[in-house]
């Protein structure tokens, strides 16, 4: 599969997790480094994907890249210590919800009214949100997977 197209931040996220519970799971096999293109077989998409994604979680500490003889990437910290809320932070810069970018008629009293009570609510489900990625960690993931 190729895949060159920009990726939405929920397809951001569900593929960083992918890598994370991949490359955990490789972990606790032996293998403490992958490359980006045995990462993306097991996503099943293009490296250059793969590679953007890393990218994005070792600027976030969450893996770390070796040069060289052996080069690839391993875990950051153990996945017991990597919650899908710190994936969602790195990979996804958009908020979870958004207003639109245009200021409403504020003549209307709906234009005028719609986007405090708005932010109020986006902001209250931000924080379900994340709270609700931030029980659950890498390796709660993969025990899922495998059971």
């Amino acid at each position: 599969m190729s895949e060159t197209a920009p990726v939405a931040a929920n397809s951001r996220v569900t593929i960083a997790a992918h890598v994370l519970a991949w490359m955990e799971l490789a972990r606790r096999r032996g293998r403490e480094v992958l490359t980006s293109e045995e990462v993306a077989a097991s996503v099943n998409t293009n490296a250059v994907v793969i590679r953007r994604s890393l990218g994005d979680l070792q600027r976030a500490g969450l893996v770390s890249a070796r040069r060289g003889n052996g080069a690839g990437f391993s875990l950051g910290r153990p996945a017991a210590q990597i919650t899908l809320l710190d994936i969602w932070l790195a990979v996804s810069p958009e908020p979870l919800l958004a207003l639109h970018h245009s200021e409403p008629n504020l003549e209307c009293p709906v234009g005028r009214g719609i986007r405090p009570v708005l932010a109020d609510l986006y902001d209250e489900a931000t924080d379900t949100f994340r709270a609700a990625l931030a029980r659950s960690t890498v390796a709660d993931v993969l025990e899922r997977i495998l059971s």
